[in-house]
């Protein structure tokens, strides 16, 4: 940690590890992407929880003492960081999703998906059928969107699938966290394995959509996170299309698909020339996110190839 300990002297306050913090980052070749977009604002994250300081912390801790505690911690948490290049959620075991603390390591990818401001919206105006009483999470990692859903919308019952039992128990984990245990459950499955006869209202998922091009040129930080929640065949859709040729068997006739399929999305309209996808916009960020009414999916049922 010499390298970085050399760079200036050591910060005496909260405002200075922040600069400390910020341009040490904005001078490695780090990738932001994991919670956050630029260094400022991985900065803050980093210093605020070494010091023990609520995440919304606003200007006026900034004058506060650092501690030689909190400054050896934020040292070797920022060498890891930039060396080993461990996305932050991780080093810190914590990440947010849709103004959610969740439970975040190795097990699973880290939250980062554009359905949270579907979710705050409460699906509208895609959803209109009548107030969802059951909710899905395919591939649903640690739980982030199923959490989300059950969270904001308290009428909602929801099962967390997912074919990884290391991602299913950080899942459980993030349950218990929220004290969602009453409503959502968390359930090993080969996607619709498991719920074979059940229906829902609405079914979440952000599958693995990374084709190989891609999979092979991600920043080191990639690299952390488990393959088996990101690598999904040369073109990025081999669970998409076992999604479409399930995804209307477990649904109501008034239900609804929300899958991601992020830089796969050109890929899946060239598979289905015929089907008119719907692709949310998004106001604050994120793409290659679809919408299919249970309809859509019977009308087009001939279609998909799973």
């Amino acid at each position: 940690m010499s390298d970085i300990e050399a760079t200036q002297a050591r910060p005496a306050t909260v405002g200075q590890a922040l600069q400390f913090c910020s341009e040490s980052l904005a001078a490695s070749d780090v990738y932001f992407g994991h919670g956050t977009d630029n260094p400022w604002d991985e900065a803050v994250q980093m210093v605020l929880a070494v010091a023990a300081l609520p995440p919304d912390a606003g200007g006026d801790v900034l004058p506060l003492p650092l501690d030689d505690a909190a400054w050896d911690r934020l040292r070797r948490l920022l060498h890891r960081r930039i060396h080993a290049r461990i996305p932050l959620p991780y080093l810190l075991g914590r990440a947010w999703f849709a103004g959610l603390q969740l439970r975040c390591d190795e097990r699973a990818i880290i939250p980062r998906s554009p359905l949270a401001e579907l979710i705050l919206n409460e699906f509208r105006p895609w959803y209109s059928g009548p107030p969802p009483r059951r909710a899905l999470d395919l591939c649903c990692g640690g739980g982030c969107i199923g959490l989300a859903a059950a969270h904001y919308m308290p009428q909602l019952t929801v099962d967390l699938l997912d074919i990884d039992p290391h991602a299913l128990q950080l899942a459980a984990e993030n349950i218990a966290q929220l004290q969602l245990g009453a409503r959502v459950r968390a359930l090993h499955s080969d996607l619709f394995q498991a719920v074979e006869g059940m229906r829902y209202d609405l079914i979440l998922s952000n599958p693995p959509y990374v084709n190989a091009a891609d999979l092979a040129a991600m920043p080191a930080e990639f690299r952390c996170e488990p393959a088996i929640a990101l690598a999904a065949g040369t073109d990025g859709l081999a669970l998409a299309h076992r999604i479409l040729a399930g995804a209307a068997a477990v649904l109501h006739d008034t239900g609804l698909l929300v899958m991601e399929v992020g830089n796969s999305a050109q890929a899946l309209e060239q598979a289905y020339p015929r089907v008119p996808f719907t692709w949310v916009e998004f106001e604050h960020g994120g793409h290659g996110v679809l919408v299919l009414s249970a309809r859509e999916l019977q009308d087009y049922s001939a279609s998909w190839r799973g």
